[in-house]
């Protein structure tokens, strides 16, 4: 069965996802990117630097991108992604199913309204209902994104928030698809041990002890993520057995580092490429992600420090945090923006090496479900199942 996936450029999440698909029995896929441009090395703005992924992106799967005429083409914008070859492009290639990945795209929407009745129309995408706080703007929010899920037959969830957002947004539950956020487990996994090694040497260089514990902040220094959260958390903590790594680039850098320039338990690292991310990890004992929203989707950065094997400290604004973490066997959920609450936490989760080192286990045990395998087996039986009805 044909399936043209629509996605607007290569995702380091998604490349390997893909690959597996393409060596599925029951499905025969083409990926389709929108973004033309993104061939090319991409510009942050967040992490204000130019991104190059130091693993393959483009390897195992079949793809095309089609050109995209935006004037200001890019992701920022509804007009940003426009592409008048699209759809007669998916229509010659013979596709059976459209799966798109996100809609707020004039390519990805006018997609799904061309081929809505043609073939089975499936989405994919992680929003949740932890932002919302009421009012016009919200109601109208909803009547039109109420209106463009009618442009899809079908939605693959990636985990409970995300499916109370479909539900609200018109998709019947008979509708819906468990297919979970997933990462890599077996590169993050590190089969070989190399990674381990080399994140001990980091640590030492850090001045990190063998019996200390290192809390690690992964991702973008921005509001968003709220790592100023965690830093005033670890400054009223106070204890020189426990580390805080900021593992990243952002708006709040210089901020970040002023408000910990005296403190030797503190330490900053630049943003790190996918092949040293399974270190970075390694070289930590807690994953603190403090988001405060609003925007903050899932949380991918959990997934990886679990399958690390990492203990979890995560706030409620996290899309992730119900699916993730069960508190007090793998780590906690903490009240967004609660300081205080986040001072608790820590000291309950570095109370001893050992304890933390149990959270960890546990959270690698608990991820070993959420898979690109669990993915492909998602698409495969219900893709399959409800184009042949």
């Amino acid at each position: 069965m044909n399936v043209a996936i629509i996605s607007s450029h290569p995702i380091q999440y998604n490349a390997p996802l893909f690959a597996l698909l393409a060596k599925s029995a029951l499905l025969d896929i083409k990926v389709f990117y929108t973004w033309s441009q993104s061939k090319d090395a991409l510009f942050d703005k967040d992490f204000g630097k130019t991104i190059q992924w130091d693993i393959p992106l483009l390897e195992g799967y079949p793809y095309e991108f089609v050109e995209n005429v935006s004037k200001n083409p890019g992701p920022g914008s509804f007009r940003g992604i426009v592409c008048p070859q699209l759809n007669q492009k998916i229509k010659d290639w013979g596709a059976e199913a459209l799966l798109v990945y996100g809609w707020n795209y004039q390519a990805h929407y006018q997609a799904m309204k061309y081929f809505k009745g043609k073939v089975p129309v499936w989405f994919r995408g992680d929003s949740t209902l932890l932002d919302e706080t009421g009012g016009l703007k919200q109601t109208l929010r909803r009547m039109i994104l109420r209106f463009v899920y009618r442009k899809a037959d079908y939605a693959f969830f990636v985990g409970e928030n995300n499916r109370q957002y479909y539900l609200k947004h018109g998709f019947h539950d008979d509708h819906l698809f468990f297919a979970p956020h997933a990462i890599d487990n077996h590169r993050f996994g590190d089969p070989t041990g190399e990674m381990r090694r080399d994140a001990e040497k980091l640590r030492a260089e850090l001045g990190i002890g063998n019996d200390d514990i290192a809390v690690l902040f992964v991702g973008k220094f921005e509001p968003k993520k709220n790592p100023l959260l965690l830093i005033r958390a670890g400054l009223q903590l106070q204890s020189p057995s426990v580390h805080y790594v900021f593992v990243g680039n952002g708006a709040l850098e210089r901020q970040m580092k002023d408000l910990t320039s005296e403190k030797n338990t503190f330490h900053f690292l630049p943003f790190q490429n996918q092949s040293q991310m399974p270190v970075v990890y390694y070289l930590g004992d807690i994953l603190a992600l403090p988001s405060q929203g609003p925007g903050e989707t899932w949380g991918l950065v959990v997934n990886e420090a679990m399958a690390c094997g990492k203990a979890i400290l995560v706030s409620d604004k996290s899309g992730c945090a119900v699916d993730l973490v069960k508190p007090g066997e793998n780590g906690y959920i903490m009240a967004s923006g609660d300081t205080d609450q986040c001072v608790a936490l820590l000291e309950k989760m570095t109370k001893s090496w050992e304890y933390t080192r149990i959270l960890g286990e546990a959270s690698r045990r608990r991820i070993a479900s959420w898979s690109f395998e669990s993915i492909c087996k998602s698409f495969e039986i219900n893709i399959t199942t409800h184009t042949q009805k």
